[in-house]
């Protein structure tokens, strides 16, 4: 049976960030699981704003052809999402933006429909992103991924991690990395 594929990354462009840091543990815990993981740097990728006149003009940029094919390889997603303002940031918005726009000889969504997803969040408030992964949920459903029920947001992002990248609270740790084997071990049931 072929290893489960799952795309993983964080919607923050910041090279330091809590979220990239996050998604790290999770791209772990699904690998140590069986699954076959691609991590991605949404910087690696960079993208004008979603405008219809540009994509009518110039058709879908390279590298929104790059990521299409990256998350139609793949039918898995981890991701970390930053929350600005209580809500998704906008490089993770512009990618599925992006990515949703359909090329000849693909079906509406395709690069979404029945993919398994996983959130997870880290803030240095209160709430740890808790409010932007409600609208991450909300906008992926709509596209038809299915969204696990689980879901992690680290509060005091800032306090949260040591210097290698790993959580300071063991039993946090067990989470994130439980989140990304549990993504894995669907996968492997639905595509079995």
């Amino acid at each position: 049976m072929p290893a489960p594929r799952i795309l993983a990354l964080a919607g923050s462009l910041r090279a330091d960030s809590y979220n990239k840091k996050l998604v790290r543990i999770a791209v772990e815990g699904a690998r140590k699981a069986g699954a076959e993981v691609t991590l991605i740097d949404p910087r690696d990728y960079p993208l004008p704003v979603f405008d219809q006149d540009l994509e009518d003009r110039d058709g879908l940029p390279p590298n929104g052809r790059k990521l299409k094919d990256l998350f139609l390889a793949h039918q898995g997603l981890l991701l970390a999402c930053p929350e600005y303002n209580s809500s998704i940031t906008a490089v993770l918005k512009n990618t599925i933006d992006w990515v949703s726009r359909p090329v000849p000889g693909e079906k509406p969504l395709e690069c979404f429909i029945d993919k398994v997803a996983a959130l997870m969040s880290a803030s240095p408030g209160a709430l740890g992103g808790l409010r932007g992964l409600v609208t991450v949920r909300s906008i992926l459903g709509n596209i038809r991924v299915i969204v696990l029920p689980d879901q992690i947001a680290v509060p005091k992002a800032d306090e949260a991690f040591n210097a290698d990248g790993s959580l300071k609270d063991p039993k946090q740790q067990a989470s994130v990395e439980n989140l990304g084997a549990h993504v894995a071990r669907i996968l492997a049931r639905l595509h079995g």
